[in-house]
């Protein structure tokens, strides 16, 4: 093979290996995200660990319900202080119940998540195609995607995310999550992926640091998900909350 030939050979080989992936767009890329992330409707249980300052922890368990964009319900098993505490989300608004009160109390997306470091939004609303504009950026590791996320919701808890995707099976590796000054406020790594089932693969595990007090953390691990379920719609009625 002449010097022409073989430089010829490396720009096609490098051309090809290029569009590889010039074909996959930031909203694709998005899409795969909330599928992956926040599939359509899936019954599960959750673990969340907070790791507070002070070095102690506590372990939340539940059990969520999810329907369609806009329909979602946890319940909480324990500890004993929130056990038959709910969360209730439809729409863009969310209500927490209080069996000892036996009412219900408004939650706003950017309040912390039974006090540990993912936020409300993070566990019942995951829908970045709806929330945020996005476009590819350069990655630091060739081996995945970087997006660049800019919300276009005045009611999302971020201002801009930037998020790694695996190009190899589209599996989210790290998030990174800031306010409206710019400010890191948290970041997220996503690992041990597991196949639930035949069609339905994910990370288990969330690590969310708190970028502020850096001795804080949260991690949230999927035990269980089903998502060949259709949820009685009843179940994401107000007048429900407390029946179990």
């Amino acid at each position: 093979m002449n010097r022409i030939s073989f430089c010829l050979l490396l720009a096609m080989n490098y051309t090809f290996n290029q569009n590889a992936y010039a074909d996959v767009t930031a909203a694709e890329l998005l899409e795969k995200y909330d599928k992956i992330m926040g599939p359509a409707q899936f019954e599960s249980e959750m673990d969340m660990t907070s790791n507070r300052e002070d070095g102690t922890s506590r372990t939340y368990s539940m059990k969520a319900l999810k329907s369609g964009d806009d329909k979602f319900r946890i319940w909480f098993t324990s500890p004993s202080a929130v056990s038959g505490q709910e969360i209730l989300r439809i729409g863009d608004n969310s209500w927490l119940y209080l069996p000892n009160l036996k009412r219900a109390s408004r939650l706003a997306n950017r309040d912390s998540f039974q006090g540990g470091d993912f936020n409300n939004s993070d566990i019942l609303r995951v829908n970045y195609t709806k929330d945020f504009d996005g476009k590819i950026i350069t990655s630091e590791d060739p081996s995945s995607y970087k997006l660049e996320l800019k919300s276009k919701n005045k009611d999302t808890s971020y201002d801009l995310i930037h998020l790694w995707i695996a190009k190899s099976n589209f599996m989210p590796l790290k998030g990174e999550y800031f306010g409206t000054s710019g400010k890191k406020l948290r970041s997220a790594e996503f690992s041990d992926v597991k196949e639930y089932s035949k069609s339905y693969t994910r990370p288990a595990k969330v690590l969310m640091k708190n970028e502020i007090v850096p001795a804080r953390s949260s991690i949230l691990v999927v035990k269980k998900i089903k998502i060949d379920i259709t949820p009685a719609p009843q179940k994401f009625l107000q007048t429900d909350l407390g029946k179990g």
